[in-house]
C-alpha cells in the first residue's frame, strides 16, 4: 500500500483482491483496476478529433501513461461512447464536446476545463479531414480547398487560441500538431519523395500551413513554459484515407504520444516522425 488516502485506509493494509482502488502518494495516484496497478500523474491533456482513429489511440496511450485525458469530439454520442470504453479499461478519460470549427464550442470546452482542472498541460491538435474531390491545383474545387483549410489549419489555430490561457497555467505545456510529410515543402519538391505524385492542393497546403503555425507559435512562446511540435504519424489506416494506410492507429499514435510526454522543449521547433527529424 503506501501513503494516505485511497479506498482502503492505512499504510499497513495487505494488498489482496483489490479492484478499482486508488492510493495517493505525493503528486501521484496509484490506481488498482482488476488487481492491476498503474501510476497516474497529475497532467491534463486534451485531444481533438479523438473519438476514433489516431486520435482515439493518442487518448488511450496518454491515459496509459497516467495522464488524465479529455477526449474531444464533435459528435456527442460517439465521443461519449469512446470515452466510456476507455474509462471501462480503468483509464482516466472523459468526454468533452468540441468542434474546432465552432468558436462557441471551443469557448465552452475551455470554460469547462478551467472550472474542473484550472489548467491544461497537453493539447494535441489531431482533428482533421481529407475531402473527396481534393486534387491537383490546376483543377481542384476551391470549395474543397477552403473547407480543408478551415478544418485542418484554422481549426487547430482556433483551438490553440482558446486553450492557450490554460496552457500558460501549466508548468510545462505541450502543443502537438498532428501533421503529415505531405505538408513538407522540401519533400514535395523532391522527385524521390514517395509522396511526390500525391498532389492534393487542399490537404497538402493545410498541413504546410499547420507546420507554419508550429514554427511561429513555438517562437512566440519561447519565453514561456510551452513548447510546440509538429509530428507525422505515417500512413495510418483510418477513415480519413479510406483505410489505405500500412500501419494501425496504435502505431501511428506512438510518436505523437512520445513527443507529448517529452520533457523540455526545442528551439527551433521540431517536425518529426518515428525515424527522426523531417524537413520543413
Amino acid at each position: 500500500a503506501g501513503g494516505p488516502g485511497g479506498c482502503g485506509g492505512g499504510s499497513h493494509m495487505r494488498i489482496q483482491n483489490l479492484k478499482d482502488c486508488s492510493y495517493f502518494y505525493g503528486d501521484h495516484v496509484i490506481v488498482f483496476k482488476d488487481n492491476r496497478m498503474s501510476e497516474r500523474n497529475d497532467r491534463i491533456a486534451l485531444v481533438t478529433g479523438a473519438n476514433k482513429g489516431i486520435g482515439l489511440e493518442i487518448a488511450r496511450q496518454l491515459a496509459e501513461q497516467g495522464v488524465s485525458v479529455l477526449l474531444g469530439a464533435r459528435d456527442g454520442a460517439r465521443g461519449t461512447a469512446a470515452a466510456q470504453a476507455l474509462a471501462a479499461e480503468g483509464l482516466a478519460v472523459s468526454f468533452v464536446q468540441l468542434d474546432v470549427c465552432d468558436p462557441a464550442s471551443l469557448a465552452a470546452a475551455a470554460a469547462r476545463i478551467a472550472t474542473e482542472h484550472g489548467r491544461l498541460d497537453i493539447l494535441v491538435n489531431n482533428a482533421g479531414i481529407s475531402v473527396a474531390g481534393d486534387g491537383a491545383p490546376g483543377s481542384v474545387s476551391l470549395d474543397v480547398v477552403r473547407l480543408t483549410l478551415e478544418t485542418n489549419f484554422i481549426g487547430p489555430l482556433a483551438a490553440t487560441q482558446a486553450m492557450l490561457p490554460l496552457l500558460r497555467a501549466s508548468t510545462a505545456g505541450r502543443i502537438i500538431n498532428v501533421s503529415s510529410s505531405l505538408g513538407s515543402l522540401s519533400l514535395n519538391n523532391d522527385p524521390l519523395y514517395s509522396g511526390y505524385e500525391v498532389r492534393l492542393a487542399g490537404y497538402n497546403t493545410s498541413k504546410a500551413a499547420l507546420n507554419m503555425l508550429t514554427i511561429q507559435l513555438n517562437a512566440e512562446l519561447r519565453d514561456t513554459a510551452i513548447t510546440v511540435a509538429s509530428v507525422c504519424p505515417g500512413l495510418t489506416s483510418t477513415d480519413l484515407n479510406g483505410h489505405m494506410g500500412n500501419r494501425s492507429p496504435a502505431v501511428g499514435a506512438a510518436t505523437p504520444v512520445r513527443l507529448a510526454l517529452q520533457a523540455g522543449g526545442s528551439s527551433p521547433a521540431q517536425f518529426r516522425d518515428e525515424n527522426g527529424t523531417l524537413p520543413w
